[in-house]
């Protein structure tokens, strides 16, 4: 690669200017919002790849993707623009200014002073290939300027002082500190600088790339960071902010929002490879709702490993094994009139025996062979090769959605599991009929799971009109969550993996995936001990996806009730997720309706405390609840810095106030939860549901934990759990509080009612204050209207 250096100014436009870079490269700036600036560069003056499938700040996407030169979608304001011993482009929030030879240097106007807080390395900002489109961008790297985001990553939610890779993997039992890279390929992260508030970059490129957040150094430049891309197109887009919050919520609105599922998602899922792996696999599938039903638990669904297509030890999408599932129909009808939603595993990669290979073959579905395009690509798939379909072809598609209406839905199964979607094609010139324009696979890899999805929510959306989908997806980029549920893979059965997995959740919420979880117990490895089992079940329930799945190696499943010392804490921990299922339903629906995180690290809200900087292992769930899970093995205490909130904090079991910035050490036996609410908030609960579906709430509660003084916000969203434009309420809860009465009023909106009519107030032990509701008096324990 060479350095870029010598630039003139080429043209203006309304919302920016071209420069032409060493005589005939093109490098576009503009202004896509007073907060929000693209910058392009077009290597001769020509786009590698002109579209893109990432960036939809409407919510819809082509299947063909989108122009790179469509700017529909935003409000694209005229900068000011300057011309002198350097050019400056000004919007009322932002001020880009470029220096000779070629340096892009930023600035944020705060109150009435223009602030820098990011600029590249002045001694070569911008390199890119001569004989290819490999390229490289690099930035001034400050001291103590933590750096988040990149998605689903390992070790510490702060990525700076680290190098990472995107490049899509299955690493099955990966170190949860350790490991990279993962499933994921997500160009984005976010600063913080200090005095100059937060600024994101995402380049919208799929390539595989390297982020360097300073673990190099190079005596010839000043402390830098870098992107190291081996293809696509330089194209980013960077983003200002007061706080990382707005960064956050920016970014998943960039890339098209958050999908909506039904209520029942939030519910426990089971799952484990050993069912649909034994030779008795229906067995083992209904033996699992007998011991549901023998231990009153609850359960939701069931996601159903990929042993039910196998012939002999290795798997065929599509097939059924009908020695292990003599009777598919019937199997769903006992799921389904137990309440508990089937989804199945389907896979990408058809192996070379699979019995549909050669009709593919012929079809053309498949991605081709670089050197011979007349045959598919051929990589290492499980235990055997095999070739990947190509979903930029329509034919793949409908290939596609007819396997899964015709194999899963019309037998009664109604979602998909789309997994080992990583696609490892390692001929990166392998070609994809792009829809018309053939692409190298190396440029769209981790878009190929989301094509996957895609198909498969068409396919789930015709066969039920009027109902939102499910789908999850193990692998993907910025964009999956606009179809599909994620979570952090096949992770390592271990004590620490519990404490990992909450950051790299973290890490994955921040960067716009918000519908996320873990498999809890540990997938690979040995089985869980029975303290660690719990602890995970423990941890699992406060995250949006809570499924406990294994393939452990002594052959056991991970069971709610494969150890019966612990059954009754699991049980207990069962309970308290479904009495917070209004909670979370709520906080599901703002993520897709309102942009805001479900998961989300203390500085999210708490920016102003510097303890919430530091890497802990607390986290919020929604704004209210502060989740503080036991994760050492043997613990007797767990003592919880809390957050400076302004208000304080209650616990949530003991019912008593903390002040903002307490240390709270606690006492901690086997069924310890430690969890605390925000002081003003209110947190709807159900009371008794054994089920997430709307008809299976039975009661409702209103746990109201007041501030010292002062009003504060709450809301509880409820809708039928299933429709896709459903008639829903809003309730507005405005809690108060002085010295001497705590005040409830609240307010409906939306044209649908409260599920249920009434509603018990409840406050914890330790407040004593006279209670008003509505304006007038009543007792701590009174029902109310809603």
């Amino acid at each position: 690669m060479k350095t870029l250096n010598a630039w003139t100014l080429e043209a203006r436009h309304a919302c920016g200017l071209d420069l032409l870079i060493e005589g005939r490269h093109q490098l576009r700036i503009r202004v896509l919002e007073d907060d929000l600036i693209r910058v392009s560069l077009l290597k001769n003056g020509a786009w590698r790849l002109p579209r893109s499938w990432t960036v939809a700040p409407g919510g819809e996407m082509p299947w063909e993707g989108r122009s790179r030169d469509d700017l529909s979608g935003f409000t694209c304001p005229a900068p000011v623009v300057r011309e002198g011993e350097t050019l400056e482009i000004e919007t009322a929030q932002l001020r880009l200014t470029i220096r000779q030879p070629l340096q892009l240097c930023w600035s944020a106007k705060i109150g009435e002073t223009w602030v820098p807080f990011v600029e590249e390395r002045p001694t070569g900002g911008t390199m890119l290939g001569v004989r290819d489109h490999a390229h490289g961008h690099f930035l001034r790297r400050y001291p103590n300027e933590p750096v988040h985001g990149l998605g689903e990553k390992t070790g510490d939610l702060d990525r700076s002082g680290r190098r990472f890779e995107m490049r899509n993997l299955d690493a099955m039992g990966y170190d949860a500190e350790t490991t990279d890279p993962l499933y994921k390929h997500v160009p984005f992260t976010m600063t913080r600088t200090e005095g100059a508030g937060a600024w994101s970059i995402f380049y919208d490129n799929l390539a595989s790339c390297w982020f360097d957040l300073g673990n190099e150094l190079d005596n010839y430049h000043l402390p830098y960071r870098a992107l190291r891309a081996e293809d696509g197109d330089l194209d980013y887009y960077i983003r200002w902010a007061p706080e990382m919050l707005d960064l956050v919520k920016a970014q998943v609105r960039l890339t098209g929002g958050t999908a909506f599922p039904p209520r029942w998602t939030l519910g426990y899922s089971g799952s484990t490879m050993s069912y649909t792996d034994a030779p008795d696999a229906q067995a083992q599938l209904e033996g699992f709702l007998d011991k549901i039903a023998e231990h009153q638990l609850p359960c939701d669904s069931f996601q159903m490993s990929s042993g039910y297509t196998s012939i002999g030890a290795k798997r065929y999408v599509f097939n059924w094994n009908r020695d292990k599932v003599p009777d598919v129909d019937a199997m769903a009808a006992r799921f389904r009139e137990a309440g508990v939603h089937l989804i199945a595993n389907i896979k990408p990669c058809l192996l070379q025996d699979h019995p549909r290979y050669a009709e593919a073959t012929e079809a053309g579905l498949f991605v081709r062979d670089s050197e011979a395009p007349e045959q598919p690509e051929r990589s290492i798939f499980w235990d055997d090769a095999g070739s990947h379909l190509d979903f930029t072809n329509p034919k793949t598609v409908d290939w596609w959605k007819e396997g899964v209406t015709t194999q899963l839905l019309e037998h009664g199964i109604g979602s998909t599991w789309n997994d080992n979607n990583e696609y490892e094609i390692w001929d990166h010139a392998a070609r994809c009929a792009g829809f018309g324009t053939e692409v190298d696979v190396g440029l769209i890899r981790p878009l190929m799971p989301i094509f996957m999805s895609r198909a498969s929510e068409e396919a789930q959306r015709a066969h039920a009109p009027g109902k939102r989908p499910y789908l999850i997806s193990r692998s993907g980029a910025p964009g999956l969550q606009r179809h599909a549920q994620t979570w952090s893979g096949d992770n390592r059965t271990d004590w620490k993996t519990i404490r990992y997995n909450i950051r790299t959740g973290l890490g994955m919420s921040l960067s716009g995936f918000y519908n996320i979880g873990h498999d809890v117990g540990g997938f690979a490895g040995p089985r869980p001990e029975p303290e660690l089992f719990l602890r995970w079940v423990q941890n699992g329930i406060f995250h949006p996806r809570f499924t406990i799945h294994s393939w452990n190696d002594d052959g056991t499943v991970n069971e709610p009730w494969m150890y019966p010392e612990v059954l009754p804490q699991i049980k207990e921990a069962l309970a308290l997720r479904y009495r917070l299922l209004p909670y979370l339903y709520t906080c599901l629906w703002q993520a897709a309706a309102r942009d805001e995180p479900m998961l989300r690290p203390l500085f999210l809200d708490h920016p102003e405390d510097a303890s919430a900087w530091e890497e802990r292992d607390e986290f919020l769930l929604g704004r209210d609840l502060l989740v503080a899970n036991v994760l050492d093995k043997g613990a007797e205490t767990r003592s919880v810095l809390l957050p400076r909130n302004g208000t304080g904090w209650w616990d949530f079991h003991a019912g008593t106030w903390h002040e903002p910035g307490a240390r709270v050490d606690l006492p901690v036996d086997l069924g310890s939860m430690p969890l605390f609410v925000r002081a003003g908030a209110v947190l709807p609960m159900s009371t008794g549901a054994m089920r997430a579906d709307p008809d299976a709430e039975t009661g409702r509660a209103l746990h109201l934990f007041p501030a010292p003084e002062g009003t504060s916000e709450s809301l509880l969203y409820e809708d039928d759990g299933i429709s896709e434009a459903p008639r829903h309420s809003l309730l507005t809860f405005a809690l108060g509080a002085d010295a001497e009465a705590v005040t409830l009023d609240w307010a409906q909106s939306g044209p649908g009612a409260p599920l249920l009519p009434k509603a018990r107030i409840v406050l914890p032990e330790g407040e004593t204050r006279a209670l008003t509701l509505r304006g007038e008096r009543a007792s701590h324990g009174a029902e109310v209207t809603l």
